[in-house]
């Protein structure tokens, strides 16, 4: 069937060429389909069961936001005075039109407040006997963001098209994952690590899938992506426990532990480094799938050890470019945790094993790791598939 397709298509497009590599029939191509259907449908059919058996039906008791009696006032800041002895700064904003003076952190009127500003407040009651009933919450930032993000969608859309947009609905359906499925599933308690590798699952189907549709090359990288996943997984698992990494530093981790005792902060952590690890190995694998497929498009005459040599080829530089890549990222995430450990005095060396530090050390290298051993695994699977995919055309012109 895909033979006379392939020549109803020649003869409709006279100028165009059928690359199939030699010895390769309808038969091998459709043995390959269904062995790769074997393994990416059991393994989509378990993430969907692993979603349903750990979906938290009770959610958690939160935390309210405001006092009882206390509301949101939203209004603009049209003085800021000078930080007196004991650091208080007036500051007043205008609510309604009438201008009522508001209690604002001396951090936060050093670090970007400035007259003009629209912040959100609240107003306590309990606070009237003081003169500054009025408590800076945040900054009103809707419109700056919904700004930023239709520029950038503008700029997906722009340059990747329809591609493009597919790419946005796979992040947007990850994005999903994240916030209806994994946060609350921790929260209720549920295997983090499980949860994680269920979760970290379920975004890589949605993410390749939608943005490069299910095909031979597609499910290649989701092989290649989930093998590095794995990968990841056991390392991180590894170096928490052999390192002692705890996962307790910082503020959140405290505001866990009093809300959540019988949560682990290790399987948090261990999850966390996971999940980072995810996207940088969707793209890792996904352009070295591209870039088989493609030299053996331009090739299809040559041997699969040929074309795995010169497709690492590529793949040496996109480990080098995604190392350091990854290792920007987390210096620049952590920048401020970085500054504050390097307060205290001591060794360069006692500095980077520390817990704070270490953690983003082991971080950075676990994921590394992954992407580089899943760069060879899955140019390997993709050179072996490549051949007896489906016949690909190429226009050429008269």
């Amino acid at each position: 069937m895909e033979e006379t397709a392939a020549g109803v298509r020649a003869a409709a497009h006279p100028h165009t060429r059928t690359h199939l590599a030699p010895g390769v029939n309808p038969g091998q191509r459709r043995r390959v389909r269904l062995c790769l259907a074997g393994i990416a449908i059991p393994l989509a059919l378990l993430t969907l069961i692993g979603v349903v058996l750990l979906w938290p039906h009770t959610g958690i008791e939160k935390m309210p936001y405001l006092e009882p009696g206390s509301r949101i006032a939203v209004g603009t800041v049209t003085k800021i005075g000078t930080p007196d002895k004991n650091g208080q700064t007036d500051v007043q904003m205008k609510v309604r039109g009438t201008p009522v003076p508001v209690s604002v952190p001396l951090e936060v009127v050093k670090n970007g407040l400035s007259v003009g500003d629209r912040i959100k407040t609240v107003f306590s009651p309990n606070a009237l006997d003081t003169g500054v009933p009025y408590l800076f919450a945040d900054f009103c930032r809707a419109g700056p963001i919904l700004i930023l993000l239709a520029v950038y969608l503008l700029a997906v859309l722009a340059v990747a098209r329809k591609k493009g947009l597919a790419a946005i609905a796979g992040l947007a359906a990850s994005v999903a994952v994240v916030v209806f499925f994994l946060l609350p599933a921790l929260l209720a308690g549920k295997p983090a690590v499980l949860t994680m590798l269920v979760a970290g699952s379920a975004m890589m189907f949605v993410s390749i899938y939608f943005a490069h549709g299910i095909s031979v090359r597609t499910t290649t990288a989701i092989l290649g992506t989930f093998a590095g996943l794995l990968l990841t997984g056991v390392l991180a698992w590894v170096m928490i426990d052999t390192a002692n990494l705890t996962g307790t530093h910082g503020e959140a981790a405290l505001a866990l532990v009093g809300r959540l005792p019988r949560l682990s902060l290790q399987s948090i952590l261990l999850a966390g480094m996971i999940l980072s690890g995810l996207g940088a190995l969707n793209d890792v694998t996904v352009t070295q799938v591209s870039t088989v497929w493609e030299l053996h498009a331009a090739a299809p005459q040559g041997s699969r050890s040929a074309l795995i040599r010169q497709a690492m080829t590529v793949g040496r530089d996109h480990i080098a470019s995604t190392v350091y890549t990854l290792a920007f990222a987390y210096i620049g995430t952590s920048l401020p945790l970085l500054l504050a450990a390097s307060l205290i005095d001591r060794g360069f060396t006692d500095f980077l094993l520390a817990g704070e530090v270490a953690e983003e050390i082991v971080r950075t290298l676990v994921a590394s790791v992954g992407l580089v051993l899943a760069i060879p695994l899955t140019t390997v699977i993709a050179a072996a598939l490549a051949p007896v995919s489906p016949a690909k055309q190429v226009c050429r012109g008269a």
